[in-house]
């Protein structure tokens, strides 16, 4: 008789944990960027996919795991966080918020940051999103219409050119304070890209351009 075993799915067509790789396989087949692994018992898979550390090695994937991935009409996971940035110049005063991707809520804000550019406004709003999850113990992605800053999250570093003075010391700060949050949190939620072509603008967009 067959051992049975746990399948944790984090990214899919319905995030959860399932008994049999046939109920897997469907929140997982064909869905971009799906993330999933195996588990030898419940307690383990649950303690996965809460993001906790599990007591022994499980494994590997049977797909490799897609940090970032571009959504489809037919994938987009409503039950998630939207962030954007919203600049006045570039670099010029940034500002940022996250929202209920199916409803438009605002969950949180970051009030203007006095000078900064529009990518590391970015960069901070992907992070907020994730730290948001983690301390409110939610399991959904944060999509975001920057890929320079998605790139940033999954290298954990923001490799921006902003000067470094006495203007830029408030987002610098917060700019390591991010990358220092990501360093201690390795295994985050995921973080996908929003397809503003197929979509429209994400929507926590702030309806400005500038």
């Amino acid at each position: 008789m067959a051992k049975q075993k746990f399948y944790v799915v984090w990214a899919g067509r319905k995030p959860g944990i399932y008994r049999t790789w046939a109920d897997c396989e469907k929140q997982v087949k064909g869905y971009k960027g799906a993330r999933f692994k195996s588990y030898e018992s419940q307690t383990e898979a649950e303690r996965a996919y809460e993001g906790k550390p599990t007591s022994t090695g499980a494994k590997k994937a049977t797909k490799s795991v897609k940090q970032v991935s571009a959504n489809t009409a037919e994938d987009v996971i409503w039950d998630s966080i939207s962030v954007d940035v919203g600049s006045h110049g570039n670099p010029g005063k940034v500002e940022y918020k996250g929202v209920d991707t199916k409803t438009g809520a605002i969950l949180f804000e970051k009030e203007p940051i006095q000078l900064g550019t529009n990518n590391m406004g970015e960069f901070l709003a992907i992070v907020h999103g994730l730290a948001y999850l983690q301390e409110n113990q939610l399991m959904k992605p944060v999509y975001s219409d920057s890929r320079t800053a998605i790139s940033w999250v999954k290298k954990k570093k923001a490799n921006s050119t902003l000067v470094r003075n006495d203007k830029t010391r408030e987002i610098w700060d917060l700019v390591n304070r991010a990358e220092q949050w990501l360093k201690e949190n390795p295994n985050h939620h995921q973080v996908l890209k929003w397809n503003t072509e197929q979509h429209g603008e994400i929507k926590a967009d702030y309806g400005r351009k500038s």
